[in-house]
């Protein structure tokens, strides 16, 4: 997270926006009641950087630009803001300096993803399989779009939350069976040899998948969107479609159960973003939740572990807003002592 220094917000409103690889999000929300409004999307290639986007949400939209977060696509660890799947890039103090901004804060996508865990209600989260989750214990958040995000949310001993971003959607991707490993040695030779986890588990992930299952069945099929897949593969009028989100889901599981385990996540494993809950009806039927639990030694550790899909609208701009009030409470408790 990257911030700069500001002064408290009069009216309980700020700015706040989720920026992809493909949209940026902006939107007002009253920091009282989490309730947003104004809400616009631009597509991130109309614009040249950043700065252009805000002003133009500032100009459409009539709202003043004073207080802003932002959740960002990319590591958010210095001044330096540089997109993984987006040419934008940014200083956080020129950008603050150039609109006048009296705060500005710069939040990784994922961890915004992670601190809008506990704004969440429990119609906004769709359990998937078995498992009873420990409110107080690490939670994982996950989520396919245009790239794989990654996260996890820690509850510190006064009660606030933590978020922890990271890049494991950028891990080596592991096939486990014989299908796999000849959809890993079509995407090795069409990626220089190397297969991340992002290849197979995002918006383009789910192309790269149906090309490989294709080849895999000696079958050429021209190049689709990721949109088009699903919708053939949800109609059944696409064999390979159909296979291609199976495959997408049996490997999500089985990474989903990898970050399980890492942070031992008894508090439930999160899965956002654009992809999944546009094909949350074919998920129940799909290997995901038995290969999350397909761990070997810990499989019971694993089946122990709830899952939940996010169904929340703008959950990116509520965490990074539910983070921003964290911050000005501490902020203001550190004054008062």
């Amino acid at each position: 997270m990257v911030s700069s220094e500001h002064t408290p917000i009069i009216d309980g409103y700020a700015v706040v926006a989720d920026i992809g690889g493909t949209n940026a999000r902006f939107g007002r929300i009253n920091l009282d009641t989490f309730e947003l409004d104004r809400i616009q999307v631009f597509p991130c290639a109309d614009y040249l950087n950043l700065t252009d986007a805000m002003i133009a949400y500032r100009e459409q939209q009539d709202v003043p630009l004073e207080h802003v977060a932002i959740a960002i696509a990319c590591p958010a660890e210095s001044d330096a803001i540089q997109m993984t799947n987006h040419h934008w890039q940014f200083s956080v103090q020129g950008t603050k300096r150039a609109l006048g901004l009296k705060s500005f804060i710069v939040l990784n996508d994922f961890a915004a993803a992670a601190m809008s865990l506990v704004t969440l209600n429990k119609k906004e989260q769709k359990k998937i399989g078995g498992g009873k989750k420990q409110d107080d214990a690490p939670k994982a958040v996950l989520g396919a779009g245009t790239g794989l995000g990654v996260g996890h949310l820690i509850t510190l001993p006064n009660g606030d939350v933590m978020p922890l971003p990271g890049e494991g959607g950028h891990v080596d991707w592991a096939p486990i069976n014989e299908k796999e490993r000849a959809i890993y040695e079509f995407l090795a030779h069409r990626f220089e040899g190397r297969v991340s986890a992002e290849r197979v588990l995002s918006g383009p992930g789910l192309e790269n998948l149906y090309q490989a299952i294709a080849a895999y069945h000696d079958r050429a099929v021209p190049p689709l969107r990721a949109k088009t897949i699903g919708a053939r593969a949800l109609s059944g009028c696409d064999a390979i479609a159909t296979e291609a989100v199976e495959q997408f889901f049996a490997s999500l599981g089985s990474f989903a159960g990898n970050l399980a385990l890492t942070l031992n996540t008894r508090g439930g494993v999160y899965i956002g973003g654009g992809v999944v809950p546009k094909l949350l009806p074919m998920m129940a039927a799909s290997e995901f939740r038995s290969r999350f639990e397909q761990k070997g030694r810990f499989c019971n550790l694993a089946e122990s572990i709830p899952c939940y899909v996010i169904t929340a609208e703008h959950a990116g701009m509520r965490g990074v807003a539910q983070y921003l009030k964290q911050r000005l409470q501490q902020r203001q408790l550190t004054k008062e002592k």
